[in-house]
């Protein structure tokens, strides 16, 4: 019986570790041949010596699976690169099919104390390494598209964060990177629709070496069971948007986490105010607004504990 990623190509950035890898190994067990793109670097937070292993040890695992694979070592960030990438995937694989973004790091500082490289550097990772990828697939998918007279498979699944949705104090520039990805998801996701592309995001929620301080008070079962937070809850998801099955899913936010997936709202309009002269003035506003901010409950913040049912330990 034909896999449903059968005879075709995904690429996935960041997929030495974690997320990545457990993306890559489930697009390979689904039909797929995948080039593992990781840069390598050990910190976190874009530090340390590149290496080729991360992203030759997936290879490998994907391999003895019986799947195929090819590794790139390249830094999505960096544009030449990304181009470099994709081309890497039409030529060994004859065309590209499915791009999945998951490269990342971290520099975590309050906004008081955060530097410009700081803020910098993550932009450029998350939000820049999306655009160059998206950019160099959605040269090529369009191509293909002139050339065949008519659409063809493209889908491209997108990392944002759940720091995006309900903020995250010490993270402005993760935050604000992570929004940029939505942003980008979804213009991009009218831009090629006519082509057959797909673009959709991801807000995963998973124990990796990006999230480690941030679950590091929630056990891990101990019986031998599932992690809830372990990242193969939310490769099997990317599996499916990646598929022809998903054709009609375009444009979405979906957050995903230990046997759940929502599906969430674009922004909608919670009040409406109108001036009854031409223009608002600062005493009609005052009289308008304040008292009703005063009556709203304070915002309220993901409560990781009760969602997931996990005990701190």
């Amino acid at each position: 019986m034909a896999q449903p990623l059968e005879g075709l190509t995904a690429i996935v950035t960041g997929a030495g570790r974690g997320l990545g890898r457990a993306e890559a190994l489930e697009l390979a067990r689904l039909g797929a041949h995948v080039v593992v793109n990781d840069y390598g670097q050990p910190g976190r937070d874009g530090s340390g010596e590149a290496s080729s292993a991360p992203a030759e040890d997936v290879v490998a695992e994907i391999r003895a699976a019986g799947g195929t694979a090819v590794a790139h070592l390249g830094d999505v960030a960096d544009h030449a690169q990304a181009r470099a990438l994709v081309r890497l995937a039409v030529e060994t694989y004859g065309q590209l099919d499915i791009l999945v973004n998951n490269a990342g790091i971290l520099r975590d500082r309050m906004v008081f104390s955060m530097t410009e490289d700081e803020w910098d550097a993550v932009i450029r990772v998350h939000l820049k390494g999306h655009f160059n990828t998206t950019h160099f697939a959605a040269v090529h998918w369009r191509e293909r598209a002139k050339a065949a007279g008519g659409p063809v498979h493209g889908r491209i699944v997108n990392t944002s964060s759940e720091a995006f949705l309900a903020g995250s104090a010490g993270q402005p520039n993760y935050a604000a990177a992570k929004g940029g990805i939505v942003g980008l998801t979804t213009s991009t996701a009218l831009a090629l629709g006519k082509y057959g592309v797909t673009a959709n995001a991801i807000c995963p929620r998973a124990r990796t070496r990006m999230t480690e301080d941030v679950f590091a008070g929630f056990q891990e079962p101990a019986d031998g069971a599932l992690d809830p937070l372990a990242p193969e809850h939310v490769a099997p998801l990317v599996g499916y948007l990646a598929s022809p099955a998903a054709a009609r899913v375009n444009g979405q936010l979906l957050v995903v986490h230990g046997g759940m997936v929502a599906i969430a709202e674009r922004p909608r309009i919670a009040a409406k105010f109108d001036t009854a002269k031409d223009v608002f003035s600062y005493a009609e506003l005052d009289d308008l607004l304040t008292p009703y901010y005063a009556q709203r409950p304070p915002d309220e913040t993901f409560a990781a504990a009760e969602v997931l049912g996990l005990k701190r330990g």
